[in-house]
């Protein structure tokens, strides 16, 4: 078994997001659902933003601010996701390696450009996503470094990855890596329509044992289990995997495994300014306690420290240093 290298090394779709303010009524009148992520194409992708308020673009995508997440509280971290050599691509490498990620996955030459996604923050602090996937898509098997993956404590995959193909491939066989060389796979259900397009193969992944941990907030997790009812859905998310953390934004989250359910509260914050990467940033702060050798309670509470940090600003990824948060709360890694 080659040495431990990183802490989490996370897979996903390398995206940039440019994101702008919005009322209720422009989701209406762009046709667009509140508070999810629908994929778009080029002409689409256009539109919204020719249509669409002054707008900031930052380097984004779930698994990529997850593993932004991990680096910033020190723990160690390693991103594989596919960006053209294109302006957009050659400013989300910079950032993810600023931020202190290995990032190797090179450079697409051809083909369509990197990958945005169109966020709509309302006022009440909600995002509404509209993805172009563009190179992003194309993230191959190929791409996927064995002894990276087996170098890695934890693999992290996001559920979006199952709607490019070979995305799909990529991450069975980052899966099957880890399992062999004695490590952990961990993925996030990522989006409630992303559950129902894919809800039989992510429950395959869970019941099979491909996936060691599961992240999902509560519209994930009972779209899962097609069922209003959440303690119905944590019964039945018990039975399927290993582990499992759901968040409940104010309500704070649940740790299930086969033996017992952990509830942890939500930090406390000063305002919700925008939700875009809650969820990614509990699970940086779950795995990194997790790598690190915490327990379920301690990782969680790292979990919701890193949320709270990213809803109180506009972006996806933190702004302050994690490391310093966690050790501000007697939670140093």
């Amino acid at each position: 078994m080659s040495d431990l290298k990183y802490d989490v090394l996370g897979i996903g779709n390398a995206i940039v997001d440019v994101i702008a303010r919005a009322e209720d009524d422009f989701l209406v009148r762009q046709n667009m659902n509140k508070g999810a992520m629908a994929l778009i194409d080029e002409p689409r992708a256009q539109a919204i933003y020719q249509a669409m308020g002054p707008a900031v673009e930052k380097s984004g995508g779930s698994a990529a601010n997850t593993i932004v997440g991990v680096a910033g509280f020190g723990a160690r971290a390693a991103f594989v996701g596919k960006v053209k050599d294109d302006k957009l691509g050659q400013a989300f490498a910079h950032d993810i390696r600023a931020a202190g990620v290995a990032f190797d996955t090179p450079f697409a030459n051809d083909g369509p450009s990197t990958a945005c996604c169109y966020v709509m923050v309302t006022p009440d602090g909600e995002r509404t996503m509209n993805t172009y996937l563009g190179a992003a898509q194309n993230l191959h098997p190929s791409d996927v470094d064995a002894n990276q993956i087996a170098a890695a404590a934890f693999t992290y995959l996001e559920g979006y990855l199952w709607d490019p193909p070979h995305a799909k491939e990529a991450f069975r066989k980052a899966a099957k890596i880890a399992h062999d060389a004695g490590r952990k796979v961990a993925l996030t259900l990522s989006d409630a329509f992303c559950v129902g397009r894919y809800r039989d193969e992510f429950l395959d992944l869970i019941r099979n044992g491909t996936v060691d941990l599961v992240f999902a907030n509560e519209s994930e997790l009972k779209s899962l289990y097609e069922t209003a009812d959440f303690d119905t859905a944590v019964k039945a998310l018990r039975q399927d995997a290993k582990l499992a953390a759901v968040t409940r934004s104010e309500k704070g989250c649940v740790v299930v495994d086969k033996d017992a359910t952990v509830e942890v509260p939500a930090a406390p914050i000063v305002k919700l300014v925008d939700a875009t990467g809650a969820g990614d940033l509990f699970a940086a702060g779950f795995l990194s306690g997790l790598a690190r050798g915490r327990d379920h309670r301690t990782a969680a509470r790292l979990g919701a420290l890193a949320a709270a940090e990213v809803i109180q600003h506009i972006g996806a990824r933190p702004e302050v240093s994690l490391k310093d948060l966690a050790q501000q709360h007697g939670l140093a890694l």
